[in-house]
């Protein structure tokens, strides 16, 4: 499978565009020197050394690290992974000259963003440097890995002063092998952390959300044995089998005896790996399986032998498709109920710290205050915490790369970064049951450049996972019947390649409609295929009330009728299989600047950014709880 993710990206630049003008991007660690980390899936469940905790940290505004004034390398004066006592160096030698000194810089706990850290830090993007040091394990052996759950947005690492390798995108996990550089006793890890988006990357610059700078999510020194399982899919085909995909990395990783077991269901499979360490095979699904759904989120340990290695994880098996206009899970209509959600934790100052309490917080508001069975982990791919919770839970997820808005469709290495996003994403996360959705953009504006990026994308999903769904974000066309009425069309080619097609809407919002003209809006969409209305909604400062007839914008009342009008109007399209409106809670956004109702907030959140439920909470669980019978 890792040799899938190299042909993609490769294929990337054969088949995009010329590139277009863009801003120059900051100094990184050279591409030349870094190569393609291993995937290490289901890695949270594997032995290994926790990093999480304190970190040095030290902010670098102009790239110092990286490179001189003029482009070329930095000098050792700002080197800051090198591996030496600064201020020992400097005592011993008065012509040595540092302009850092990592060891003796401020503190902060790990995972989380800079952000939080301190008040001049607040709107900081740029580069930050981090750096620690832990004790090797004693009696080493096999093969050790140093794995980021995230760190946004791009990465060098360096151990004991040498170059690790260094990773693009701000929500997928990235792994780099260590066990040469690793020596007894203690170890420098120093980590460069840049989180400055520009015209060609992915996400692009501009957002209406926190860019939450750092590690943000768990750093884990792992350890192997040399020969071990790198990949395992495990699931339920739609023709009731079920399958195993599995890859070994090492030495004695082709023609090796493996061993796929589910205790529980009684299966033990055996079988030899090809001479590239591939393992394929399908068996019938066993009589006693209890397949996963929301009402019954059943989980199994499943375990692949390999030698002196064991992988295991915790899967449901499900099957999910379409019929005509219907979502099919485990061959039965479903509608789903659901919510959109940022990764951004309950809290008066969220730090994008998604511990599994604070993930749970958040799905409980869904599951059991909204009565919902399904959630959009907008607009990135969401901590493995999450979406192993939502396994538990029973939630469905809707699961996305930051592909949105202002995207540089023509640039090649653009469409690679992507590319490579997914890639990591579904790789991560092909054994959860509750991922039913793979998005692959969110409101981008039609072009011949876009449909051919996204249509790759679309191929991509559809390579590396044929047993779940794929959707976008999209956006409508609006005229006017001969009556006078509005008309919301879908024009969008993207269509055609997708299982579900899904809209934005926010009429009566970002639009002078009045909310109660919205039940005269008339939807023309495709027939044949499911839709989802993925995001509606409107802002409502918690605790601010206008009782009149004609309630003020951004007061609860408002957002209440907001939702009223608002589902009359969407349940009444024949196609319609479910929603995510937008959002289960305020979110920080430094684009939002009303003083009275925002200050740095979206408030569109269904209950505020502490836990308050608003009026309009009541108003979608009802609709909810009628939609359960």
């Amino acid at each position: 499978m890792a040799r899938m993710i190299r042909r993609l990206i490769a294929a990337a630049m054969v088949c995009a565009a010329p590139a277009v003008a863009q801003q120059a991007a900051p100094p990184t660690l050279p591409l030349a020197t870094v190569e393609t980390g291993p995937l290490l899936v289901s890695a949270d469940m594997r032995d290994g050394l926790d990093l999480s905790g304190p970190w040095h940290y030290s902010v670098d505004p102009f790239r110092a690290g990286l490179a001189g004034f003029h482009g070329e390398a930095p000098g050792e004066s700002q080197q800051r992974y090198l591996d030496l006592d600064v201020a020992k160096a400097m005592k011993d030698d008065n012509r040595a000259m540092y302009e850092f000194d990592l060891a003796r810089s401020p503190v902060t706990t790990l995972p989380s963003s800079w952000l939080t850290e301190a008040p001049e830090l607040r709107y900081y993007q740029g580069l930050m440097w981090y750096q620690r040091t832990f004790p090797a394990p004693t009696a080493r052996k096999g093969r050790y890995f140093l794995r980021f759950g995230a760190a946004n947005y791009s990465t060098v690492v360096y151990l004991n002063g040498k170059p690790v390798g260094r990773h693009e995108g701000g929500f997928t996990p990235f792994a780099f092998e260590v066990t040469k550089l690793l020596r007894a006793g203690d170890n420098q890890i120093t980590v460069g952390v840049d989180s400055q988006a520009t015209e060609a990357t992915v996400p692009p610059p501009v957002t209406d959300w926190e860019n939450y700078g750092g590690i943000t999510r768990p750093i884990r020194l792992i350890s192997t044995p040399d020969t071990y399982v790198d990949d395992a899919w495990v699931r339920l085909t739609r023709d009731g089998k079920l399958a195993v995909d599995a890859h070994l990395d090492g030495a004695q990783a082709g023609n090796h005896a493996i061993r796929l077991k589910i205790a529980a269901l009684g299966l033990d499979l055996a079988g030899t790996t090809d001479a590239k360490g591939d393992w394929r095979s399908t068996v019938a699904a066993p009589r006693a399986l209890v397949r996963w759904s929301p009402e019954q989120p059943k989980l199994y340990d499943v375990t692949i032998a390999a030698g002196d290695d064991q992988w295991r994880d915790r899967i449901g098996f499900r099957t999910i498709e379409v019929r005509g206009p219907d979502i099919l899970l485990n061959g039965k209509p479903i509608f789903l109920r659901g919510i959109s959600l940022h990764e951004e934790e309950l809290g008066a100052e969220p730090t994008r710290a998604m511990t599994p309490a604070a993930a749970r917080a958040l799905l409980s508001e869904i599951k059991d205050g909204l009565h919902g069975n399904y959630v959009r982990l907008a607009h990135y791919p969401h901590s493995e915490v999450m979406t192993r919770l939502a396994d538990e839970m029973g939630i469905i997820v809707w699961s996305e790369v930051p592909v949105y808005w202002r995207v540089a469709w023509s640039n090649p290495d653009t469409l690679a970064t992507a590319r490579n996003m997914i890639a990591e994403n579904i790789m991560r996360d092909r054994n959860r049951a509750s991922i039913a959705i793979w998005s692959v953009a969110n409101e981008t504006p039609v072009t011949d450049a876009r449909n051919i990026f996204l249509r790759t994308l679309v191929s991509d999903v559809r390579k590396l996972d044929d047993t779940r769904l794929v959707s976008a974000a999209l956006l409508t066309e609006r005229s006017q019947g001969p009556d006078g009425k509005p008309i919301i069309a879908m024009a969008d080619p993207l269509a055609d390649a997708l299982d579900i097609v899904a809209i934005n809407t926010y009429f009566g919002w970002y639009t002078p409609d009045r909310l109660g003209d919205l039940a005269s809006f008339s939807f023309r969409v495709p027939a044949n295929k499911p839709l989802i209305f993925s995001e509606f909604g409107a802002d409502a400062k918690a605790g601010f009330h206008d009782l009149r007839g004609m309630p003020e914008k951004f007061s609860e009342e408002y957002q209440a009728e907001f939702y009223r009008k608002t589902l009359g109007m969407v349940d009444r399209i024949p196609t319609l299989r479910g929603m995510s409106p937008w959002i289960l809670k305020d979110f920080r956004s430094p684009r939002r600047q009303n003083p009275e109702f925002q200050q740095g907030w979206n408030r569109k959140g269904l209950i505020s950014e502490t836990g308050q439920r608003k009026q309009a909470f009541g108003v979608l669980a009802g609709y909810y709880e009628g939609r359960e019978r």
